[in-house]
């Protein structure tokens, strides 16, 4: 053999080798993914669909993942979805055993906004001029 071929099965064996590690550490990668989302995926928490819809995570089996998930996409609108269907956790729900509650951090009731209420275009460009002002 000569060297010249030699060294092109040298090269074809160091790039198998590259690929074989490198698809390893990929699939271990996802599946950590996969455990961390179904962790996290309890009802309640809110979720994005894999064709870009938002919801709320009614019932979800994370041992059974050919059981169908259920989401409330609207108050009352409840459908099934495959439970690989759900993309990625939005905002995850904080279980109450470990929810710190500070006693500076409680707002009274009155001071509450009303988060189903919608802002008036006068009422967004005064907050954005005082969060404006304090930077």
């Amino acid at each position: 053999m000569d060297p010249m071929s030699l060294m092109l099965f040298g090269l074809l064996a160091v790039m198998l080798v590259f690929m074989f590690v490198n698809t390893r550490k990929r699939q271990r990668q996802m599946k950590a993914e996969q455990e961390e989302k179904a962790t996290k995926t309890v009802p309640g928490a809110k979720v994005l669909l894999q064709g870009g819809l938002y919801g709320t995570v009614v019932e979800y089996d994370p041992q059974d993942l050919d059981k169908p998930a259920r989401i409330e996409l609207a108050p009352g609108a409840v459908v099934e979805v495959h439970s690989q269907a759900i993309l990625r956790i939005v905002e995850p729900t904080v279980p109450a055993e470990d929810a710190v509650v500070d006693a500076s951090d409680e707002v009274s009731v009155d001071e509450m906004p009303d988060p189903n209420r919608i802002e008036t275009p006068e009422e967004t460009r005064a907050r954005l001029e005082r969060n404006g002002d304090a930077n």
